[in-house]
């Protein structure tokens, strides 16, 4: 008794065509996940990170000092009084996005900015570059702030960079 046994499997044109259907999913895949964007979320949740550890730093050093840093020296003061580690800083490349200038830290790459007034405390910021954060604003900017006036850190638009206001007087958009 001779039976041929039935064979089995894929011919070449269905795994040909088996191979296209996942190519396709994959090139859609890639489309909708949008790593440039990822990346720019990935760097924009260090800066907020950063920015709260800075505020809080600040907050330490006025507690002990009943003054903020210098605008000149106020990364090294934070580092010398208030004992942090200070962040490093993150490229900016996605969306045409300039980093904030005014008393910058650290200088290569430019990041976190620093400001202080008399009458209504410091402010420590950066500028925000994903997608998902520029569309947060109507108008301006967003900038991810630390303001010792209100002891918080948030999301603000601004047009131009932030300054210092006072307690209650900023609308945060988070």
């Amino acid at each position: 008794m001779n039976q041929k046994l039935k064979e089995s499997g894929f011919t070449l044109i269905e795994l040909i065509i088996v191979m296209a259907i996942l190519g396709v999913l994959a090139v859609i895949s890639l489309a909708l996940i949008d790593p440039v964007e990822r990346t720019a979320q990935a760097r924009d949740a260090n800066r907020i990170t950063s920015v709260a550890q800075i505020g809080r730093a600040l907050l330490a050093y006025y507690t002990d000092t009943s003054s903020y840093p210098a605008e000149a020296n106020w990364a090294q003061d934070l580092v010398d009084t208030a004992g942090i580690t200070f962040p490093t800083g993150s490229e900016y490349s996605a969306n045409s996005i300039a980093p904030c200038t005014a008393n910058v830290q650290p200088f290569d790459p430019p990041t976190y900015c620093y400001l202080i007034d008399a009458t209504d405390g410091a402010l420590v910021y950066a500028a925000a570059e994903s997608e998902s954060q520029l569309s947060r604003c109507t108008t301006g900017e967003p900038y991810f702030v630390f303001s010792t006036a209100d002891g918080r850190g948030g999301t603000v638009c601004f047009v131009g960079e932030p300054t210092v206001w006072a307690t209650g007087t900023q609308v945060y958009v988070n």
